[in-house]
Formats: structure tokens, C-alpha cells, sequence
């Protein structure tokens, strides 16, 4: 690491631990709105110390950082459920502010991203529809339909991420159905929630928790929902390619955020695997099956961070085209050591480890869908293996 981001990197831990971990003791079923006084309190120390919103550009009030860069700052405010939110870095809001800052015109960075730079307002993003497969976002029914200088928006979505106390959501929608290519059909549309027609029908209860806040999905009719052809954000049509053009970073975000929850499980279990007896003078360490975990969570942790690195490096030297392939390998890979050192970690805890006792079973519950949203593992895996396939003389269909 640079001498600066080496600095940063030690600030925002410093912080975390002073001040962030304290505050874990909420996540056992405590309300979001009970505990977002809190939040909103170290929001605040975050902009005193200048480490607010570090992945945006310096003359949109960030540390303009690179994404790599970024990428190792996010792992360590991955280590806490509260981390990214605190430093104004939680999805989807930030999706939506490099959405915003490369796509918006002058009177939507005014009405919509400077709130949103600021934390005065959160936003969501609404693409994934019920009725139709979310690993295909090119096929979707809500559409957007021009009525003299307004959109009229119909359709049915959920897991909107966030919606709940949202200010805005970025909505994909058909808007030019005959379009040759499916994949300049659609474009994307700011909705004030506020809008008559945008109904949020519920938050989603996923593995028993229906969540709030940042931490919900929720279910969204749009019913003649009209807002001005103004919000239309970048080209009517284009709105596959900046869906594309942001998850490519996001991919990187979520990764080195699962990077800091497996480090953080890593120490838990290790830490407990070390402390609980067997018998007297028999650590449950000693076991070789407990060495299994442990050097197989080591092993695979460095490797998917090295992986995840070499990935968003090559974006910044290229952009987002010069590493798809490797975009779709850390997201299968990266979420699949997620997944096996949670695991892990809940066995060597025993009977502990599902309990609310520990964070292990929150991250269980908030992160078994990182195996599915930002495209399923098996869509990634077969995009790659066509990849290489293509040099044995293969074309395969899509």
C-alpha cells in the first residue's frame, strides 16, 4: 500500500474500533430507527476526522481515492454491519452517487446527489421484478411511457434495497420496446418515493427478519407513477449500460466488504477454537479438524483478496472492459469463501454460533444472498467458462 492510503487505512481502524464496534450490541433485533440517532452521531465524528464518503472524487468533497484503494478501506469497515453506513459508503447509495455524478445533469446533482453526498437523504435502486428472472435484467415489464413532458411509470418490483426511508429511487423501466437490441430497451429514472403512485407494499422478511432502513428490501408498485422527463438519468435507452458500467465497481465494494466480515469471523474463530476447553488442558484448538478451518479460511481469504486486488486494479488502469472476466470471478469466488468461513466460524462456536449472542449469525442471515444478488454464482460461472471455452473453438449461447 501507498505511504497515504497506508495512513487512511490506520485512521478508519483506529475509528472502527473506538468507535463502531461499541455499537454491535444494537444488531440483536434492535429497531434501525432506535439506533439511527446513534449512527447519525458518528456520522458526523467521521466528517470531523475528513474520512466522509473516501470513495468519491475530491471535487465531489471525498478522498478520491482509487478503487483499489478504496477496495482496502472498504474491507475494513466491512468488519462491522454499521461500518460502510457510517462512513457514507453502504450500497445502494453509493452506487447511486457514481450513477449520479457521471450520468445526472446539473438540476439533478442539485436536487439529488449533494443530499445524497451530504447523508441528509438515502436512496435505493429498483430493477429486480418478481415475475421475471433477476439474473436477466434485460427482460423486465415496468415501463415508462412519455406523456407530453413527463414519464408515466407502471410495474411491480422488489428487493429495492433500502427503499424503506428513502428520498429517491433510481428505477429501471422499459422505455423503448421496439428497440432492436434488448439491451437498449430500458432506461433508468429518478422517482421521488414521495411521488403519488410509488407504493412501498411492505419490507420483504428475509430468514425472519423483515428488516429496516439501509438493512430492508422491499416490495414496490408503481401505479401511474409521473415524474418529469427531467429525471431521466444519462440516454433513454441506456439504461443496461450504466447498470453494467456500476456494478462493475460495486462488485469490488461488496467483495472487500465480505473480505473484512471474513477476517473478522477468522479472529472469532480462532479466538474461540483457542479460549473453549475440550477438558482440562485440551483446547478445542488441538483438534486437526479445527486446523483445517483454519488454514483453509487463511488460504482462501488471501487468495480472494489478492484475486479482488488484481481485479479493481485493473479497472482503474482500464476501466470496467478490461476486467469482465475477472469481475464475474470474484463474485462467485469471493462470495463462496464468504459463505465457507461463516460456516466455519458458526461450528467452532458450537451451539454460540447460532445464536444472537455473536455477530456470526447476523452475517448469516444478511450476507447468504451474496451467493445470488449482483448475479447468481452460476451465471458468473458460465460466463467464464464460455470465455474459455471460445479459445477451443466453442461459441456457446447465452
Amino acid at each position: 500500500m501507498s505511504e497515504r492510503i497506508t495512513d487512511i487505512v490506520e485512521r478508519v481502524r483506529r475509528f472502527m474500533e473506538s468507535d463502531v464496534y461499541p455499537l454491535e450490541e444494537h444488531t440483536n433485533g434492535e429497531p434501525f430507527y432506535t439506533i439511527l440517532p446513534l449512527l447519525e452521531q458518528k456520522r458526523v465524528r467521521v466528517k470531523e476526522l475528513g474520512l466522509w464518503t473516501p470513495q468519491v472524487p475530491e471535487e465531489w468533497g471525498g478522498l478520491g481515492l482509487t478503487l483499489s484503494e478504496f477496495g482496502q478501506i472498504s474491507e475494513v469497515m466491512g468488519r462491522s454491519p454499521y461500518g460502510l453506513f457510517i462512513f457514507n459508503c453502504n450500497a445502494p447509495d453509493a452506487g447511486n452517487i457514481e450513477v449520479l455524478i457521471t450520468q445526472g445533469t446539473d438540476k439533478q446533482h442539485e436536487q439529488f446527489l449533494k443530499p445524497l453526498l451530504a447523508g441528509d437523504i438515502r436512496s435505493c435502486f429498483s430493477m429486480t421484478e418478481p415475475e421475471h428472472a433477476g439474473s436477466n435484467p434485460v427482460i423486465m415489464s415496468t415501463n415508462a411511457v412519455r406523456d407530453g413532458d413527463d414519464y408515466v411509470i407502471n410495474g411491480h418490483k422488489w428487493f429495492t434495497t433500502a427503499a424503506d426511508g428513502a428520498a429517491f429511487a433510481i428505477v429501471m423501466a422499459v422505455t423503448n420496446p421496439d428497440a432492436e437490441s434488448p439491451y437498449t430497451r430500458a432506461s433508468q429514472i429518478i422517482v421521488p418515493t414521495e411521488t403519488v403512485g410509488f407504493d412501498r407494499v411492505r419490507n420483504i422478511s428475509v430468514m425472519g427478519e423483515e428488516g429496516e432502513g439501509w438493512l430492508s428490501h422491499a416490495e414496490i408498485y408503481y401505479r401511474e407513477c409521473r415524474v418529469p422527463e427531467a429525471n431521466l438519468l444519462g440516454q433513454e435507452g441506456a439504461g443496461f449500460a450504466i447498470a453494467q458500467e456500476r456494478l462493475a465497481t460495486g462488485r469490488i465494494h461488496h467483495c472487500m466488504r465480505w473480505m473484512g466480515i471474513c477476517e473478522r469471523a477468522f479472529e472469532m474463530m480462532c479466538e474461540r477454537v483457542a479460549a473453549r476447553q475440550l477438558k482440562e488442558g485440551v483446547p478445542l484448538a488441538s483438534k486437526q479438524t479445527v486446523h483445517n478451518w483454519i488454514a483453509e479460511s487463511r488460504a482462501e481469504i488471501d487468495a480472494a483478496r489478492l484475486l479482488i486486488m488484481d481485479t479493481a486494479e485493473k479497472i482503474d488502469n482500464g476501466g470496467p472492459d478490461a476486467a469482465r472476466i475477472e469481475i464475474s470471478l470474484i463474485k462467485f469466488f469471493a462470495a463462496g469463501v464468504l459463505h465457507r468461513v461463516l460456516d466455519r466460524a458458526v461450528q467452532a462456536h458450537g451451539a454460540l454460533g447460532v445464536t444472537d449472542d455473536t455477530l456470526l449469525s447476523f452475517w448469516v442471515r444478511h450476507e447468504r444472498g451474496g451467493r445470488i444478488y449482483d448475479g447468481p454464482d452460476e451465471v458468473h460461472k458460465s460466463r467464464v467458462a464460455r470465455h474459455i471455452l471460445r479459445k477451443y473453438g466453442l461459441r456457446l449461447a447465452t
